[in-house]
């Protein structure tokens, strides 16, 4: 069975490779689409996480195979890299090795925070770190992401890799609040080389956020900032919808 894989559908637009090197995630972000993704019991994926039995030899094999291409492999969509088990199971780091050791790049997405930064030092020029950021208020944070790292640690884990010289982008996928999401950006953008801004799916606080007027106010102040950034499809497409006048 190979570790390293196409993603689709929406998961598809953030990266054409990727890995997971996991099995379950204990941040227990209240919004996670993985459990049903995969299958499995909401709480048992919360409430647990353990390396793939065999991943590392998997991952090896997959490499070996990929050898040369030059492609970047994502670590990880339906688990975190740098979640808690990481701080001692060391897996992510030999994950690195392998795939630097077969001419491939990586690139991080993780809600770790500074957790992820020791592994800085094995970075190479094709590679880059990222984070999800959904809040700057920790208390909201901490409702909706109960056990991932705090909003100032995420940030400060950008602002290290970025010091360090790694590509840096941000993820502003899922948009909780419109606000804060903008906020980030007002105060990122220094240290970020690339946003990706999404919406928020699965959850019934989405039908209360105006998507149209989000994705427009967000994409106009990053142009005014100079900043690169991707629009995902699903947000797209409400920002494409004719604007409708109500009359009174």
């Amino acid at each position: 069975m190979s570790v390293i894989y196409e993603p689709r559908g929406r998961a598809r637009e953030y990266a054409p490779l990727a890995a997971n090197l996991y099995s379950g995630c204990t941040h227990g972000c209240e919004y996670c689409y993985a459990p049903a993704a995969l299958r499995r019991n909401k709480q048992a994926f919360h409430g647990a996480a353990a390396v793939r039995k065999g991943v590392l030899d998997e991952l090896a094999r997959d490499a070996r195979r990929m050898a040369g291409s030059g492609a970047r492999v994502l670590l990880s969509f339906t688990t975190d890299p740098y979640q808690p088990a990481e701080s001692f199971c060391g897996v992510t780091r030999r994950a690195i090795e392998i795939l630097h050791a077969h001419g491939l790049s990586i690139e991080v997405l993780t809600k770790g925070g500074t957790r992820a930064s020791r592994d800085f030092d094995l970075y190479g020029p094709g590679d880059a770190f990222a984070s999800t950021l959904t809040f700057l208020d920790p208390a909201q944070s901490e409702k909706w992401e109960p056990n991932a790292a705090l909003p100032n640690d995420r940030i400060e884990a950008i602002r290290q890799a970025h010091t360090a010289g790694i590509t840096t982008w941000v993820s502003l996928e899922p948009v909780i609040d419109p606000e804060q999401s903008l906020e980030i950006i007002r105060q990122m953008h220094p240290y970020v080389d690339l946003f990706k801004v999404g919406k928020l799916n699965y959850h019934p606080q989405a039908k209360n956020i105006d998507w149209r007027e989000f994705g427009h106010e967000a994409t106009s102040l990053l142009s005014r900032l100079g900043k690169r950034y991707y629009i995902k499809d699903d947000l797209r497409e409400h920002m494409e919808r004719p604007y409708i006048v109500k009359y009174a």
